[in-house]
């Protein structure tokens, strides 16, 4: 284990769900700064927030790309009221920060810790007082910054002074269920690259957690300096533009774009992965014939052919699909069955998956439910 692992800590960081809860809940008032591993989906929490208040406007400011004179500009201004009148001088603040809007906003400071010192010395009364100059943001307003973990020596900084104006939490990486049933299905990530990752959960392991370097190779760890390319989330989506474009690529080339984007190890594990694809049956051939369709005999295979359905049915279709999947293994079965069901769990915190919550209407679904419903005595959904 890493020496800078420090397993007490690590008992409380919490999942990126975990995290915009924390600061749906308290935003307002505290300003919560997420502190976790590059490319994990941090910055994402903005778009879920804003799913689940619709009512706030989502305002994005990246520090990496400011400096002191970016954050507000001097504006000559001419007072007149019964205290006197003349010039003065006001600030007016960069329209990223929101302060310009009348309504709520949900102000996410990415990569607050790479920030030039004076820039993070300007945005703390910001970040405590919800105030900048003579701008106060709305009273509904929610404010919440980003960073890395300083041991990924990545820049990341955070002065004591600043530290004592906000309250950091820790952000552990998704588990690869995770990221696939909270991301990647409703992201349009290529089934491919799903099911890879879903046969690899070596790949959301966190470096802290490994000795040697050598142990996992797909991974950031801060003593290989020489593996410049990894496997995170984010460069998992890029992977799969790049698999999406399989057909109308070489082998060689689409091993060459992988390496230069998940690295060596990954790129190797998922072109291998990637021919096992052919095994499986064209969707309209399961739309057009599903009792006749070709079935895998790969359970790599079929759970490719069943994350590829969850990515793209439609409600004229769902009854070819489900005939076809009562041909399926019973484990594939309850694979497309768990992911309707967590769409039905995740729209009661506004996430809606449309297309999947139009099947949990479906005859022959709530039919095979009943039949099946041995596979979810111990679920509470």
């Amino acid at each position: 284990m890493s020496a800078s692992f420090n397993a007490a800590a690590a008992l409380y960081d919490v999942s990126l769900a975990q995290a915009a809860n924390m600061i749906r809940l308290c935003g307002t008032t505290n300003t919560v700064l997420l502190q976790g591993h590059m490319g994990i989906g941090k910055s994402s929490i903005l778009k879920s927030l804003a799913k689940m208040m619709p009512t706030h406007r989502a305002v994005y400011f990246d520090c990496t790309t400011k400096d002191l004179g970016d954050i507000t500009i001097p504006k000559i201004t001419e007072i007149q009221n019964a205290e006197g009148e003349g010039e003065c001088v006001k600030y007016v603040p960069n329209e990223e920060l929101g302060l310009h809007l009348s309504g709520p906003v949900i102000l996410m400071i990415d990569e607050y810790g790479k920030a030039n010192p004076a820039v993070k010395t300007a945005l703390l009364r910001l970040m405590l007082e919800r105030k900048l100059g003579g701008y106060t943001l709305h009273k509904d307003s929610i404010v919440f910054a980003t960073t890395n973990l300083g041991a990924e020596g990545v820049g990341d900084l955070l002065p004591a002074h600043a530290r004592t104006r906000i309250t950091v939490v820790r952000v552990r990486k998704p588990t690869n269920v995770e990221w696939v049933e909270d991301y990647a299905i409703d992201a349009g990530i290529d089934p491919m690259v799903i099911a890879w990752v879903m046969e690899n959960p070596q790949l959301f392991q966190s470096f802290e957690q490994v000795q040697k370097p050598e142990d996992n190779e797909h991974i950031f760890h801060p003593n290989a300096p020489g593996r410049v390319s990894v496997f995170t989330p984010r460069t998992a989506e890029l992977a799969s533009n790049w698999t999406k474009m399989r057909d109308h690529m070489s082998d060689h080339e689409l091993t060459a774009a992988l390496m230069g984007t998940i690295g060596t190890a990954s790129a190797r594990s998922l072109a291998t992965y990637v021919k096992i694809g052919d095994q499986l049956p064209k969707l309209q051939e399961i739309k057009d014939n599903p009792m006749t369709a070709k079935v895998p005999t790969n359970e790599t295979a079929i759970c490719m052919v069943v994350h590829r359905t969850l990515q793209t049915i439609e409600r004229n279709w769902t009854d070819a699909w489900m005939d076809y999947m009562e041909r399926l293994p019973k484990e594939a079965q309850g694979l497309f069955a768990n992911a309707v069901r967590n769409a039905v769990a995740k729209s009661k915190n506004g996430q809606i998956n449309k297309r999947l919550l139009e099947i949990n209407t479906n005859k022959k679904y709530m039919d095979w439910c009943l039949k099946n419903n041995y596979m979810f005595a111990a679920d509470k959904t």
